[in-house]
């Protein structure tokens, strides 16, 4: 899969220097690259679930982010004795304790126009956008120098009294995300507490202000253990409402 391998990018644009202080700040690329995945216990909802009618169905659940590829397992789910996992290849699945498949979709970004998921979505369906989502979330910013990343610093952003650095990362086609192009601002320690993008599965009118507090460490990386979504105006600052998102992260229960 494109974006996948650790390799540095020939020209990554003038966001390198940024992207290597967060890379630092967070950890550092090594822990990231000696680690085969991440595990962290994960619990979410807000508006944008409820307008799915899948408002409960990511709670207390166990994820395991892979640091290659972008293979994603969420354990329980949909329920006890079933897991669902996000592929290499983008397709997503529900199996048992003992590996056996109960359904199953191979290209799940295809469907999300039609009627059906303007008015709901199905188990598969968060399933790919709740494990895509939280590879994003717990990549960025270490997957940021690898092959078909593109890196711009923009200029800096102030908010709340405080003052973030930005950097624009696009996306290498074929790996499954929000959008293409994201913004994340990052802090003067180096830390990314704001996160812009579209949440293409929900529409092209779905702009987010994704919101990163109290980062702690999970095996030598440091990660946000709460994160909240607010739709994004035009003018780029948030809309104090709805909440469309909220994500408690902590460590996996045993």
């Amino acid at each position: 899969m494109a974006g996948t391998d650790r390799q540095r990018p020939a020209v990554v644009g003038d966001g390198l220097a940024l992207a290597e202080q967060a890379i630092s700040a967070h950890g550092g690329l090594s822990a990231w690259e000696q680690a085969e995945e991440i595990a962290v216990q994960i619990s979410s909802g807000g508006f944008a679930f409820a307008s799915k009618l899948q408002g409960h169905a990511v709670r207390g659940v166990n994820a395991r982010i892979a640091t290659r590829g972008q293979r994603v397992v969420f354990e329980p789910y949909p329920s006890a004795g079933h897991r669902g996992v996000l592929g290499d290849d983008g397709s997503v699945h529900v199996e048992t304790g003992a590996g056996a498949v109960d359904e199953a979709r191979q290209d799940p970004r295809a469907g999300f126009s039609d009627l059906r998921h303007r008015l709901w979505w199905d188990r598969l369906d968060i399933l790919y956008f709740g494990t895509y989502a939280m590879w994003t979330y717990v990549s960025a910013p270490f997957v940021f120098l690898r092959e078909g990343y593109e890196l711009h610093e923009l200029e800096p952003w102030e908010e709340h009294g405080q003052r973030w650095r930005r950097l624009s990362v696009t996306f290498p086609d074929g790996v499954q995300t929000h959008c293409r192009e994201q913004v994340f601002y990052i802090d003067g320690e180096g830390l990314i507490r704001r996160h812009d993008y579209t949440a293409e599965p929900f529409g092209d009118w779905a702009k987010a202000a994704h919101y990163c507090f109290e980062h702690r460490d999970f095996g030598g990386l440091l990660l946000p253990t709460r994160r909240v979504v607010f739709p994004r105006r035009s003018d780029n600052r948030p809309r104090s409402r709805p909440r469309l998102v909220w994500i408690e992260v902590s460590a996996p229960s045993e």
